[in-house]
């Protein structure tokens, strides 16, 4: 019977409990350790991801407003010469009384300085007298009685043309339309 004694107070002795369960607890410990580890794994990668992306969007961004201040360099370079042009014009009228020369002048340099504008692409409306009212591409500023019937509803006059830059309007045509 001493030794059934022994055998039960070992089994209820304190000391060999604690052992058993720090074994056990060890194992969940080292089990939420890890569990802690992939947590800080996760959120040092997600904190770093998170940073990437906001760098990319400042960056391009940055890309963005070159781009744009660049293609506008660009286009300025090559008006240039054509505001060189109306310079030379202004000068001319203070020294020349041929008027037919000036004119001639005149009309090149705007031809040249159209011609720039539709390398870039603009592209100014055309024909729309008589045309049906489109509020798409026009803006009717006003509307007077149609000088006869089949004017109705259609452009009688233009008062400021219109401009598509690489087909998409970039001014609105302003029109007289006809009732």
């Amino acid at each position: 019977m001493t030794n059934e004694q022994e055998t039960n107070f070992q089994d209820e002795n304190p000391e060999n409990f604690d052992q058993t369960s720090a074994q056990g607890s060890t194992e969940e410990l080292s089990l939420e350790d890890k569990l802690q580890q992939d947590l800080a794994t996760a959120n040092d990668k997600y904190a770093r991801l998170f940073a990437e992306f906001d760098n990319y969007k400042k960056r391009t961004s940055k890309e963005k407003i070159d781009l744009i201040q660049s293609a506008s360099k660009d286009l300025l370079n090559k008006l240039l010469p054509v505001l060189d042009d109306f310079d030379r014009a202004l000068a001319a009228t203070q020294t020349t009384d041929d008027v037919s020369s000036l004119r001639e002048g005149i009309e090149l340099v705007n031809h040249k300085f159209r011609k720039t504008l539709m390398q870039e692409g603009l592209k100014e409306m055309e024909n729309i007298i008589g045309q049906p009212f489109d509020a798409e591409f026009q803006e009717a500023i006003t509307a007077i009685p149609a000088p006869t019937e089949d004017l109705k509803n259609k452009v009688i006059d233009v008062v400021e043309k219109g401009y598509f830059l690489n087909d998409k309007v970039v001014r609105f045509a302003k029109v007289v339309i006809g009732q």
